[in-house]
């Protein structure tokens, strides 16, 4: 998996890429906590464009980090799914907890 991380303002950036699974999930999962709490962003912006795939460890890394910013008060949003990871989001109900935005959806 690949993982682009940078702030902007109260927001913290997350790009995922490639294969999102339990081998690259165990690193980043400790990784990305740490940044959390050391920045205490806002907002958590979860770019999910670029995945390849993702399997149930990368629904429970995307779940766990909303948890991780409702424990700081803050907010998670995520970035442009795409097709797949949208579908497996939506499944599992993902959707209803986490707002899911279009990098050309102006209102966001």
């Amino acid at each position: 998996m690949d993982l682009t991380v940078w702030n902007e303002k109260d927001k913290l950036y997350l790009k995922l890429g490639g294969d999102v699974d339990h081998h690259a999930v165990k690193d980043t999962r400790t990784k990305v906590d740490e940044l959390i709490i050391l920045n205490r962003p806002s907002t958590l912006i979860m770019d999910l464009s670029s995945i390849d795939f993702m399997d149930s460890s990368g629904l429970g890394f995307v779940l766990g980090r909303l948890r991780k910013m409702n424990d700081i008060k803050g907010k998670m949003l995520i970035l442009d799914p795409t097709k797949r990871t949208e579908e497996m989001l939506k499944m599992a109900g993902a959707d209803k907890l986490i707002k899911i935005i279009r990098s050309d959806d102006h209102s966001a």
